[in-house]
C-alpha cells in the first residue's frame, strides 16, 4: 500500500513543480536567478507566457517525479508512524523548488550531450547545403530587420530565416533542422546575446558569411555588467564575418565599432554613408521617404511605422543590394513590406491599437511615442517600462515617466516593478495632464480600458513583461 501512496504523492508534487519549472524555464534555468525569484516567492503565476513543454522540460519533469517517488518510497517503507511522514511531506512540499534544482544538475550532463549532438547534426547539415549566412545581431531592431531583409531577399532568392525571435543556439539548430532547404541561397540568422562570449558561441556553431549590426544601446545591462562588454560581444559577429559587415551609424557604439573593424566593412543610416534616408515623412499609414543606396535615389513608401522602421528597411536595403539584387527591385520590394507581429503592428478598429509589445528598450520606447503623436484623438499608453537595466532601471524608466506624461492623456501602469519611477516620471512631466492608472494583471488591465476607452483613440502597448517579472 506504502508504494501506491508514495507514487500518488509523487504524482502530485510533480504536478505542483510545473508552477516551479515554468519559473526556472522564464529564467534561463539560471540557478542563480531562479533562487532568487524563490526566496522572494515570485513564482511565475499567469498566462501571459505559459510553460513551453520542449522535450528538456519532460525530461525535468520526469526526473523530478522520480526523485520524489525514490524518497517517500524510501522513508513511507522504513517509517511508519504517520505523523513522521505527514513532516517528511510538509517539509518536502516546502523544499520543493531545491528537488528542481537537483534534478537540473542530475540532468546537467546529459542535457549537454545533447546540445552537442544537436549542435554537430545542424553543422553536417549547413556543411553539405551551400547556403551562404547572413547573421544580424545588436541592440535593437534585429528581428524585424531580419523579416525586412527576408522579405526583400524572396524576391529574387530563395530563403530562410529564423522565426520569430529564434536567436539561442538551440533555437538556431532547430532552425537548420527543420526549415533549412537544400535549395535555399540565403539562411539569415538572428543572433542574441545576454553574456560575453554568446554570439562569439553562435558564430562557431553556423559560421558566417555576411554580418550585420543593428544600433547598439543600454539592453541587458544587468548581465552584461557595462555597455563596453556589450559593444565588445556584438563585435565578436565582425570578427567571425567571412566577407563584409554592415553596420548601423544611428548612435556613438556603432559608429566606434565600424571604425575599429579592419575587414570589408559598409556604414549606414547616417548622411552621406553608403545607404540612408532622407525627406521623412511620417504618418499613421506609414511613411514616405527617399532612400540613398550607394548614390542612387528612390522615392519609396511602405505601410511600416516609425523611424526606427526606416532605418530597419535602410539597413537591409543596403545587405540585399550587397548580395546581388539592384537597387529598383528592392525600392519596389519596400513597398510591399509587412509589419513583424508584435513590433509597432498597426491594428484598427474601435480604437487605433498600436502593439509594440515585443519591443523593450529605451530608443524603442521613444519611436513608439513618436509614432503615437501622428494619431488624432486620445492617447492612451499601457507598458510596464524597461526592465535588465542594472543600476541604470530606475533613471531610465524615470525618464520614460517624463516622456509619457508628454505625449499621453493616460498612461496605464503595468505590474508594480517600475511603478514608481515610471509614476514619478510621469507627474514631473510638463503640463502634468497625463492620468495615470495601474494594473497588475492583464485582466485587470482589460477591466480598465473597458471602462476608459473611446472611439478613436490611439492606443500604444509598449512592452509586456513575463510571467517572472512582477
Amino acid at each position: 500500500m506504502f508504494v501506491l501512496y508514495a507514487f500518488l504523492i509523487s504524482v502530485v508534487f510533480a504536478a505542483v513543480s510545473t508552477l516551479c519549472i515554468k519559473t526556472f524555464q522564464l529564467e534561463n534555468y539560471r540557478v542563480g536567478k531562479y533562487v532568487f525569484k524563490v526566496f522572494r516567492f515570485q513564482f511565475a503565476i499567469g498566462r501571459k507566457t505559459p510553460l513551453v513543454c520542449t522535450n528538456r522540460v519532460k525530461r525535468l519533469f520526469f526526473c523530478i517525479f522520480l526523485l520524489f517517488f525514490c524518497i517517500f518510497l524510501l522513508f513511507f517503507g522504513l517509517i511508519a508512524n504517520f505523523w513522521v511522514n505527514f513532516l517528511l511531506v510538509f517539509l518536502l512540499l516546502i523544499f520543493l523548488p531545491l528537488v528542481d534544482i537537483l534534478a537540473f544538475w542530475l540532468l546537467e550532463p546529459f542535457e549537454k550531450m545533447i546540445k552537442l549532438r544537436y549542435i554537430k547534426k545542424a553543422k553536417r547539415k549547413l556543411s553539405i547545403s551551400g547556403c551562404q549566412i547572413v547573421a544580424i545581431t545588436g541592440s535593437f531592431g534585429k528581428t524585424s530587420t531580419k523579416n525586412i531583409l527576408t522579405q526583400i531577399l524572396k524576391k529574387e532568392f530563395r530563403v530562410c530565416a529564423s522565426p520569430r525571435s529564434f536567436n539561442t543556439p538551440m533555437g538556431i539548430c532547430k532552425t537548420i533542422l527543420e526549415d533549412l532547404k537544400e535549395t535555399d541561397e540565403f539562411l539569415i540568422l538572428e543572433f542574441g546575446a545576454r553574456h560575453v562570449g554568446d554570439i562569439d558561441e553562435l558564430c562557431k556553431i553556423t559560421g558566417v558569411d555576411f554580418g550585420m549590426l543593428t544600433p547598439l544601446g543600454n539592453c541587458h545591462l544587468e548581465t552584461f555588467g557595462s555597455l563596453e562588454n556589450l559593444e565588445n560581444t556584438k563585435f565578436e559577429l565582425c570578427q567571425h564575418s567571412k566577407k563584409f559587415v554592415v553596420f548601423s551609424g544611428k548612435n556613438l557604439s556603432g559608429q566606434k565599432l565600424f571604425e575599429r573593424f579592419c575587414g570589408k566593412k559598409f556604414l549606414v543610416g547616417v548622411e552621406n554613408s553608403f545607404a540612408f534616408a532622407k525627406d521623412i515623412k511620417l504618418t499613421s499609414e506609414g511613411s514616405l521617404f527617399t532612400l540613398v543606396l550607394d548614390g542612387e535615389e528612390h522615392s519609396v513608401r511602405t505601410q511600416l511605422l516609425g523611424e526606427a522602421n526606416i532605418d530597419n528597411i535602410v539597413e537591409a536595403s543596403a545587405m540585399a543590394y550587397l548580395l546581388g539584387m539592384s537597387d529598383v527591385d528592392i525600392a519596389s520590394a519596400i513597398a510591399d513590406l509587412k509589419p513583424t507581429p508584435h513590433r509597432l503592428e498597426m491594428i484598427r478598429g474601435f480604437a487605433n491599437v498600436i502593439d509594440d509589445a515585443y519591443n523593450s528598450n529605451f530608443d524603442g520606447f521613444q519611436n513608439a511615442l513618436n509614432v503615437l503623436k501622428s494619431f488624432k484623438g486620445r492617447k492612451i499608453v499601457v507598458s510596464p517600462g524597461i526592465v535588465e537595466l542594472g543600476r541604470q532601471q530606475y533613471e531610465t524608466n524615470l525618464k520614460i515617466g517624463k516622456e509619457v506624461g508628454d505625449v499621453a492623456d493616460i498612461f496605464l501602469i503595468m505590474n508594480e516593478t517600475n511603478k514608481d519611477a515610471l509614476t514619478e516620471g510621469c507627474i514631473s512631466s510638463d503640463g502634468n495632464k497625463c492620468e495615470i492608472l495601474y494594473a497588475k494583471s492583464r485582466e485587470e488591465q482589460k477591466q480598465i480600458l473597458a471602462k476608459v476607452i473611446r472611439a478613436g483613440d490611439a492606443v500604444l502597448f509598449e512592452n509586456d513583461l513575463p510571467d517572472n517579472i512582477r
